[in-house]
């Protein structure tokens, strides 16, 4: 059996960081964290990790991270009090899996 030689791995080159390019795709625009992970080509989990450590830089300026809550689709239950920005597993009331992603905007 044959092994292919594998090419090495060339990462996407960046004139800026990643967290610079995640504020500019959302100033000024809401959009989920699928929608951010496509515009940066990152996964959707390092996405959540670098919106935590915007929302904690912008709140000490004049800029704030807007978080609009997820929400079940099925009995309508808005996530306000989760401190969390990933998207929850289920819904406390009705224990539906069908969660609407939530969406983030700069002020």
């Amino acid at each position: 059996m044959r092994i292919k030689a594998r090419k090495p791995f060339v990462p996407a080159e960046r004139h800026e960081t990643i967290r610079q390019q995640i504020i500019e795709s959302i100033r000024g625009r809401t959009l989920c964290a699928k929608e951010l992970s496509v515009l940066v080509r990152i996964s959707e989990k390092e996405v959540y990790e670098h919106l935590e450590h915007i929302r904690m830089s912008m709140g000490r300026g004049e800029h704030e991270l807007v978080v609009t809550p997820a929400r079940c689709r099925k009995c309508g239950f808005v996530f306000r009090k989760r401190d969390r920005l990933n998207k929850p597993g289920k819904c406390p009331v009705c224990r539906n899996e069908t969660i609407e992603e939530p969406f983030f905007s700069i002020t």
